[in-house]
């Protein structure tokens, strides 16, 4: 019988001095090094603008101003907006060094003539910066013209990366323990991080950032789900918030980082090592207590518990585990000869209907919310403007959300919030195209938008971790989270390949899966103030009867733990009068370190 942490967690305080501790000095600071190595990339790969060189111009000692060498050297294009534009790939076929007077040449028309033959750029290119500090890995290996479609690949990679690491954690963290899991993604991500700086060609720079994209989201998502597992159910939304509140300033931080640091090979560094202090939560992460009581490791949960306890200042009588040593005895009598605890895997989360029916909805939905959430975040810089800025205003408009969430989730529950939340952001993306030659109203609906599918992603992964049990928890988010990362890696293709008018298509795309996304939201069962499902079993059973004349219902009451579940001490124990002493020694629990 695996001990149910929800039951306990009312004797020991369901968000004690214990808990704010780790939430807010533990968990939510691990969750930063995801929102830098998710966005980071972009800005350490900006495109800058650029033109053919010309030797005969730009190397030698005259003072020739860029616009005078533009005019006599590169040719006029239309371009993908369809206007016309000094062309970036091309030049004329003059031989400069050969004219004796090139004033005259620019004032008899240059590039204007239009029988000169043009060819592809002979010495290379000129990059040109806003700012002389100001450098990206285009400009240095020349990743422009026939190379322009290596940037996309890497962000192609990276998130196919992610994609298959955060797959293999799920199995890491639900198999090893939560605290192992963490370590082994920071490792994996410091090392590649920091060598991504010192990376002297692309092929290996593009293999660093595959390294990184490895860990990501994997490294955000260890953290959020030991918040969650560690708080009592009225208290998870909290949690929730708190950590995208988290998220979206660390965005913003990013933002005011790489603005301030623009030399790439800096900018790794910067955006890197500062996390290598997140090793020295060796002495303090705990691991999960839930999850040690779902592998029925009562000794290991004992420590735990009663340190959160006694920090919590609560006290337990010295018998009060013995009561689940006698279940979890009783689960290891039901089990075979060689008493070995049982493995789970994916196909677990689809073996029985309802889970697979809950499964299926909350993977489309995340493929949805992610798709959107990443395409938006990409869009940002192409709203005009200093991109830098952009990208903090995107993260700054994300703020709000969280005024709206603080009620709603807690009073209109889960399904109502994600399934308003992701409408509306749908209807947003789709009224884009009825605006797209007007900006401001093209902001506004942005910024609508933004903060639909900033709910959203709020919303779902705390309704995703109260519906899969305890002991697939970590799968089931791994999947979802999977499914959901195909999204972002076809997002790059789409804006490489795309004209102006093919680049209506995603928004169409989006804003249609968003809306149905939400209306799907609306078949799963609520999750506010219930016990988080610990077995498979109790998964299955949890939602099994919700119909269709429950999918509108909200506001559910907020039950009386104790009176539903008998959770008091001197009761169980007045149950069990042959509890007498404590499963720890003293001696084993004075030899744990406290974790504060």
């Amino acid at each position: 019988m695996t001990v149910d942490f929800d039951l306990i967690l009312p004797d020991v305080g369901e968000y004690g001095k214990y808990q704010k501790l780790m939430v807010w000095f533990v968990f939510l600071p691990g969750m930063i090094p995801c929102g830098f190595h998710a966005y980071n990339q972009l800005f350490m790969a900006t495109l800058p603008k650029f033109r053919c060189l010309v030797p005969d111009l730009d190397l030698v000692e005259r003072n020739y101003t860029d616009d005078f060498i533009r005019n006599i050297s590169i040719p006029f294009v239309i371009n993908k907006e369809g206007r016309w534009d000094s062309s970036s790939c091309s030049m004329y076929a003059r031989n400069y060094s050969a004219e004796e007077n090139l004033d005259a040449l620019f004032q008899h028309g240059g590039n204007l003539s239009s029988d000169i033959p043009t060819v592809p750029c002979q010495a290379g290119w000129k990059f040109q910066y806003n700012d002389q500090e100001s450098t990206t890995v285009v400009a240095e290996w020349a990743l422009v013209c026939d190379k322009d479609f290596y940037t996309t690949m890497a962000l192609v990679l990276f998130g196919v990366s992610g994609l298959i690491g955060n797959w293999i954690f799920g199995y890491i963290q639900d198999s090893m323990g939560r605290r192992p899991a963490f370590f082994i993604y920071l490792l994996i991500e410091s090392v590649f991080a920091i060598a991504t700086a010192f990376a002297p060609t692309f092929g290996i720079w593009l293999a660093c950032r595959i390294g990184v994209g490895f860990t990501v989201p994997a490294i955000m998502g260890t953290p959020f789900v030991m918040a969650i597992e560690l708080v009592g159910p009225s208290w998870r939304t909290h949690v929730a918030l708190l950590a995208n509140v988290v998220y979206s300033f660390t965005l913003c931080l990013l933002g005011v980082v790489v603005w301030l640091v623009r030399d790439w090979r800096q900018m790794a560094l910067a955006t890197s090592l500062p996390f290598l202090a997140f090793f020295f939560y060796w002495w303090v992460l705990p691991e999960s207590p839930r999850w040690l009581l779902s592998q029925d490791r009562i000794a290991e949960a004992e420590v735990e518990i009663r340190k959160m306890a006694r920090i919590n200042k609560r006290t337990l009588p010295p018998g009060y585990f013995n009561q689940f040593k006698t279940n979890a005895q009783d689960s290891v009598n039901d089990t075979d000869s060689n008493h070995s605890h049982p493995t789970y895997g994916a196909l677990d989360l689809v073996k029985t209907p309802n889970m697979a029916r809950k499964t299926a909805i909350v993977t489309f939905i995340w493929f949805t919310v992610t798709s959107v959430y990443v395409g938006l975040s990409y869009y940002a810089p192409a709203l005009g403007g200093n991109e830098y800025l952009n990208f903090l205003l995107a993260g700054v408009a994300e703020l709000p959300t969280y005024f709206f969430l603080w009620p709603t989730m807690d009073r209109w529950g889960r399904r109502l919030t994600l399934c308003f939340s992701m409408i509306l952001g749908g209807v947003a993306c789709l009224a884009t195209l009825s605006f797209q030659d007007n900006y401001i109203a093209t902001l506004v609906l942005y910024c609508i938008g933004k903060f639909g599918i900033s709910s959203a992603f709020v919303v779902l992964p705390l309704m995703a971790s109260e519906l899969y049990p305890t002991v697939v928890r970590g799968i089931g988010i791994s999947i979802s989270g999977v499914a959901g990362m195909l999204g972002p890696i076809f997002i790059p293709l789409i804006n490489y390949l795309g004209t102006e008018s093919l680049m209506v298509l995603p928004l169409m795309i989006m804003g249609g899966l968003m809306v149905a996304g939400g209306l799907s939201a609306l078949t799963l069962p609520e999750t506010l103030h219930q016990h988080l499902p610990q077995t498979l079993e109790e998964g299955e059973l949890f939602g099994k009867d919700f119909g269709y004349k429950q999918w509108l219902t909200c506001c559910p009451p907020r039950p009386n733990r104790r009176e539903e579940h008998g959770n008091d001490v001197a009761q169980r124990l007045a149950e069990n009068p042959d509890i007498a002493k404590p499963l720890v020694t003293p001696t084993t629990t004075s030899s744990i370190t406290s974790a504060i």
